[in-house]
């Protein structure tokens, strides 16, 4: 069974291949069961934590299961509250192929999909970016974003101004236009492409603020009672989500259809109907898109996959 290191595994999924495949899983499609959620121990209860079970399978003949442990109580021991493991397997024989770091695997793919939707819903001339968010998947959508469009402006704003420093530092290490935004507002109101990667429990982005034919890409929060955009942010404007089960996860969207600024039946619909051409994607220069995810397991096996492909081809 392959074991590779999280530096490899970095290099194994470069942005261009990774949105790739990304686009070829979702127009393939997969079996993507419920996740299955267990508390171990008793909450609130020193030791206490979940364990989020997330498995995915295609026709290909891969079978994949993220393992998440979340355990709050982790700070108090100098520990990480989030621990994340990733097994590829053979779907035709149940044998192990390989353990991925799912940390790595779970970054590298969410900021991919942003990417991916953006591809099809920013504008082809789209040129400057703002991330909200320096965080480890804040850190990977500017690489991302820059594989589908070419940037000449990236801003990082964070709550911690420091953070959003030294994420624009590594970005300019990279060779990418990256500078730290002071202000949020104005920083939102200059960029073609708004992506938030935050796990905000109150809105942070205005519609006020948002730019006639702007995108803006939601990807940090993922829970109902977290939310990146005010609810005025979907009204007049042309939204897609991730998967089916956006609707009934994502604050952000709960709260636009409770405030009635947007209903079920608008959302013009998901990655795999833009990856399949059977819905359409951006149709005007003006018009402002909205793209809201909260992560598949579709997306953790393509990512498998593909690290798994290229490991084993480096190999022969």
């Amino acid at each position: 069974m392959l074991q590779p290191e999280a530096a490899l595994l970095r290099a194994l999924l470069p942005f261009p291949l990774l949105i790739r495949a990304l686009r070829d899983a979702f127009a393939a499609g997969a079996t993507v069961p419920l996740r299955h959620t267990h508390n171990i121990g008793e909450s609130g209860q020193p030791g206490a934590g979940i364990s989020l079970l997330m498995p995915a399978w295609d026709d290909v003949g891969f079978y994949g299961v993220k393992i998440v442990n979340i355990y709050e109580g982790n700070a108090a021991h100098g520990l990480p509250g989030l621990h994340s493991t990733y097994m590829l397997y053979d779907a035709r024989t149940g044998a192990p192929l390989a353990m991925f770091d799912g940390n790595e695997i779970t970054s590298r793919r969410t900021a991919a999909a942003a990417a991916l939707a953006a591809d099809y819903l920013a504008r082809p001339d789209a040129r400057s970016l703002l991330v909200v968010g320096a965080g480890r998947v804040g850190s990977l959508v500017a690489p991302a974003m820059a594989s589908i469009r070419q940037l000449d402006r990236i801003a990082i704003w964070d709550i911690d101004a420091g953070g959003a420093a030294r994420c624009a530092q590594a970005l300019r290490d990279q060779g990418l236009p990256a500078s730290a935004a002071e202000d949020l507002e104005t920083a939102v109101r200059a960029a073609d492409i708004v992506s938030c990667a935050t796990l905000a429990t109150t809105p942070l982005i205005r519609a006020e603020w948002l730019a006639a034919g702007s995108h803006l890409d939601l990807i940090g929060s993922f829970t109902p009672r977290m939310t990146e955009a005010e609810p005025a942010c979907f009204a007049n404007a042309s939204v897609w989500v991730d998967t089916d089960e956006a609707p009934a996860k994502s604050g952000d969207l709960i709260n636009a259809v409770a405030a009635g600024y947007l209903t079920a039946d608008a959302i013009r619909g998901d990655l795999t109907g833009l990856a399949r051409g059977t819905c359409a994607g951006r149709q005007s220069a003006g018009e402002r898109t909205v793209f809201k995810a909260v992560g598949t397991a579709l997306e953790d096996l393509a990512s498998a996959r593909l690290a798994y492909q290229q490991l084993t081809a480096a190999r022969d």
